[in-house]
C-alpha cells in the first residue's frame, strides 16, 4: 500500500514536471515572471519529490532526457544570447574571425558582405557594442549550427541544442560512474539530472556550461584511472567551451603533485593552444580582453557581497565604484584560490571536486554578476559530496528574473536579498554540520 501510494506520488510528479517544462518552453516569456515563477516552482517541488522516492533510477534518467527534449523546437524565451551565437557562426561559415569585428562595424556600408548578417539580426543582439568572448569549443558548435542551418535561426537553436543535449546526457551518465567511484548513493545523479534550472537553462535556454560541465567531468573521472593526457585534454576542452576551469588548476596540481602536473599541464596547454591559434592574434587578443575588462567594471547582476560594497560606496563617494570593486573583487578571488590550494596534497578526486566546488562558491560570492545558469557547474560539483546549498541556491535563481519585468531592467533587491539570505543561511548550517560530523569522527577514530 505505501509502495503503491509512493508510486503514485512519483508519476504525479513526473507528470507535473513534463506540463510545466512544455509551459515554461513554449508559452512563458520572460516578462511574465507571475507565471514563470509559479511553472518554476510546480517543477522545483516535483524535482524535491521525485529525488525522495525509490523510482527506478534508469526509469528516472530516461525521464531526465526526455523532461530535455521537450526544449528541443522552442526559441529561448529567457536569454537573448543565442542571438550571438548565430551571428558568430554565420561569420565563421564565412570565413569571418568572429573575434576580429565588433557588430556594429559589420553594420557599415564599407564592411565585408556576409550571408546571414542583417539588421534584423543585429537588432536582436545584446552585445552590439563588444567583441565576441566565447571560446573555440562553442564556436566550433555555433560555426556547425550555420553550415547546417544557414537561413534559418530556429534551425541553428536546434542544432544547438541537439549537441547540449548530447553533452548533457554525456555529463549525467560520468556523474552516475563518479558516484558509484566514490562509494556514494548513485541516486545522487538526479540532484543534477532532473533539476528544473540544470534542464532549463542548458539545454532550454541555450547556455554553453554544458559543454563544460560535461568535459569538466570527464577530465575528474580519467583522473580517477590516473590517465593523465586523456584527462588533460578534456580539461583543455573544458576550457575551450568556458574559461571558468582555469581557476580550478592550482587544485589539479595539488592533485597531482608537481612532477606529474608537467606532464598534464602541458596537454592542457597544447590542447588550449591549438583550439585558440587559428583564430587568434594580438589584435584578438585586445579585443578579447577588452571585452572581459567591461565585463568586470561594467556587468553587474544578482550579485550579493559586491552589491554590500556597491551601496557602501555610494555612501562614501556618492557613485557606483564598480570600476574600482569589479577587479578589486576578482584579486580576492584569486587570492582566495590560491589560499585554498595551499592545502595538503588533495589525495582523492573526490576532495579534488570537493575544492572545485568551494572554489567556484567563492567566486559566485564575489562576483558582480551571477547570472542562474552559471550555478549549474556548481551543483555538477556538490553532487559529489554532502553539501546540499546549491540546490537551495537553484530553487532560489529564479527571482532573479523578476529584473526582466519591465524594458528597463530594474533589479529587485528584496528579492535579491532574499535569495542569499537563505542560500548563506542554509551553507552556514551545513558548514557547521559537517565541522561536527569531522569531530566525532575525529573523537572515534
Amino acid at each position: 500500500m505505501v509502495a503503491a501510494k509512493s508510486n503514485a506520488l512519483s508519476y504525479a510528479a513526473l507528470a507535473v514536471s513534463a506540463a510545466a517544462y512544455v509551459v515554461l518552453a513554449y508559452a512563458t516569456p520572460r516578462t511574465d515572471f507571475t507565471q514563470l515563477l509559479l511553472l518554476y516552482t510546480a517543477a522545483f517541488i516535483a524535482y524535491l519529490q521525485l529525488n525522495r522516492q525509490r523510482l527506478n533510477l534508469r526509469h528516472s534518467l530516461v525521464a531526465a532526457i526526455l523532461f530535455r527534449l521537450i526544449f528541443l523546437f522552442a526559441t529561448p524565451a529567457l536569454t537573448d544570447d543565442f542571438f550571438r551565437f548565430v551571428w558568430d557562426g554565420r561569420l565563421l561559415a564565412a570565413g569571418i574571425n568572429p573575434y576580429l569585428y565588433l557588430p556594429t562595424f559589420l553594420m557599415q556600408p564599407e564592411a565585408p558582405q556576409v550571408p546571414g548578417i542583417t539588421q534584423e539580426l543585429f537588432a536582436q543582439l545584446n552585445s552590439q557594442n563588444y567583441y565576441s568572448v566565447y571560446p573555440p569549443v562553442s564556436q566550433a558548435v555555433f560555426w556547425l549550427a550555420a553550415q547546417l542551418s544557414p537561413n534559418s535561426i530556429l534551425g541553428s537553436v536546434v542544432v544547438m541544442r541537439l549537441i547540449l543535449l548530447l553533452a548533457e546526457a554525456g555529463s549525467i551518465l560520468l556523474l552516475w560512474r563518479l558516484l558509484r567511484k566514490m562509494a556514494l548513493p548513485e541516486k545522487h545523479v538526479l540532484l543534477y539530472a532532473l533539476n528544473p534550472l540544470v534542464i532549463i537553462e542548458l539545454v532550454g535556454n541555450l547556455h554553453f556550461e554544458a559543454l563544460m560541465i560535461f568535459f569538466l567531468l570527464l577530465a575528474l573521472y580519467q583522473l580517477f584511472y590516473h590517465r593523465l593526457v586523456w584527462s588533460g585534454f578534456a580539461f583543455g576542452l573544458a576550457i575551450g567551451a568556458k574559461l571558468l576551469p582555469l581557476m580550478f588548476l592550482p587544485f589539479v596540481l595539488r592533485k597531482l603533485g608537481w612532477r606529474q602536473f608537467i606532464l598534464y599541464g602541458t596537454v592542457v596547454l597544447i590542447t588550449v593552444v591549438a583550439q585558440f591559434a587559428p583564430l587568434v592574434n594580438l589584435q584578438v587578443l585586445q579585443n578579447i580582453s577588452q571585452s572581459l575588462d567591461l565585463y568586470f567594471q561594467k556587468f553587474e547582476f544578482n550579485a550579493s557581497i559586491y552589491y554590500l560594497l556597491r551601496w557602501l560606496g555610494f555612501r562614501l563617494v556618492g557613485y557606483n565604484a564598480i570600476a574600482l570593486i569589479g577587479p578589486l573583487l576578482s584579486l580576492v578571488t584569486f587570492i582566495a584560490i590560491l589560499s585554498m590550494a595551499s592545502v595538503k596534497k588533495l589525495g582523492s578526486v573526490r576532495r579534488l571536486a570537493g575544492y572545485m566546488a568551494a572554489a567556484l562558491t567563492v567566486y559566485l560570492l564575489l562576483s558582480t554578476t551571477v547570472h542562474p545558469w552559471y550555478l549549474t557547474t556548481l551543483l555538477a560539483l556538490t553532487v559529489m559530496s554532502h553539501f546540499r546549498f546549491a540546490i537551495t541556491w537553484t530553487g532560489l535563481a529564479i527571482l532573479s528574473y523578476a529584473t526582466y519585468r519591465t524594458p528597463a531592467y530594474r533589479e529587485d533587491l528584496l528579492l535579491v536579498a532574499l535569495e542569499y539570505s537563505l542560500v548563506l543561511l542554509w551553507l552556514v548550517v551545513e558548514l557547521y554540520l559537517y565541522r561536527q560530523r569531522r569531530h566525532h569522527t575525529n573523537l572515534n577514530g
